[in-house]
């Protein structure tokens, strides 16, 4: 466990420390960056923390993400949520995107400080606006429902969660296809709500299965099919279900033995392969 926890400091360290390149805080702290990865990479976490902690009281926003993560995570040093929401908030203030959004997760769930939903959105807003996906289905999530002192906007919504989904988000692909299926935001289109639920459930998302199956039992976006119906069924009910187990099973009263088998074979297939040939 220590040994994975540390290769997971070093990843996240490698990735802001390419970031830093051009910079002009490389060439004057990168002994200091390197003691730290060298640290990290031999398991001693402790030894990397204080390396990073200095640089972060120094200004240095990927330090202070990093430290940041590392109280959050427990990692060399006691799991302490308040500091850590201290340091992400260090980063937020300086305009990081993953710091941004990470403080505005703190804010909604009410860990190292007060919970505050306005707060949160206003941080997941601000982090959307550069580009992140996590940060763009969170501020999707806030105008479908209406937080964070924000009017429910399901228009809004629908551009967010596009904007996520097209950047392979699964959960927001699942919203945006709920929303053309029920006309919100959006005008009604069962065959756009399918392509979404299908690149959702081929990332393994449960209730895309579920939904895909579905449209495919109601020939809804797409031709009828009881055989791909009871394929999805079959998959979503193996990652857990129970409803789709349940049409899995009332849908089998209508089909061949043989198609059931190739329904069966479908799934297999599909799943073995990750969900790429589906």
């Amino acid at each position: 466990m220590k040994f994975f926890l540390a290769n997971l400091v070093i990843v996240a360290a490698l990735v802001l420390l390419s970031g830093m390149a051009d910079s002009s805080d490389f060439d004057k702290d990168l002994a200091e960056w390197e003691k730290a990865l060298t640290a990290s990479g031999n398991g001693d976490l402790i030894t990397a923390l204080a390396e990073w902690q200095t640089l972060a009281e120094q200004g240095s926003i990927e330090a202070q993400f990093l430290v940041a993560l590392m109280y959050y995570r427990g990692q060399g040093v006691d799991r302490d949520y308040k500091e850590a929401a201290k340091w992400y908030m260090q980063a937020a203030k300086q305009g990081y995107d993953e710091a941004q959004a990470s403080l505005a997760f703190m804010y909604n769930s009410g860990q190292g400080v007060n919970k505050d939903e306005v707060l949160a959105a206003r941080w997941y807003k601000a982090a959307a606006d550069q580009g992140p996906a996590i940060a763009q289905y969170n501020v999707g999530l806030v105008y479908q429902y209406g937080s964070g002192g924000v009017l429910q906007n399901h228009k809004e919504a629908v551009n967010w969660f596009k904007l996520a989904a097209e950047q392979g988000h699964g959960e927001a692909q699942v919203h945006l296809g709920f929303n053309y299926l029920n006309g919100m935001g959006v005008k009604k289109d069962d065959k756009q709500a399918v392509k979404w639920f299908k690149l959702a459930a081929k990332q393994g998302l449960e209730d895309a299965q579920y939904m895909l199956a579905a449209k495919y039992a109601l020939g809804e976006g797409v031709p009828q099919s009881n055989v791909y119906a009871h394929m999805w069924f079959n998959i979503s009910s193996v990652n857990g279900n129970k409803q789709a187990t349940k049409y899995r099973d009332g849908i089998t009263e209508n089909m061949t033995p043989s198609a059931i088998e190739q329904a069966q074979s479908l799934a297999k297939k599909c799943m073995d392969s990750g969900y790429k040939d589906c």
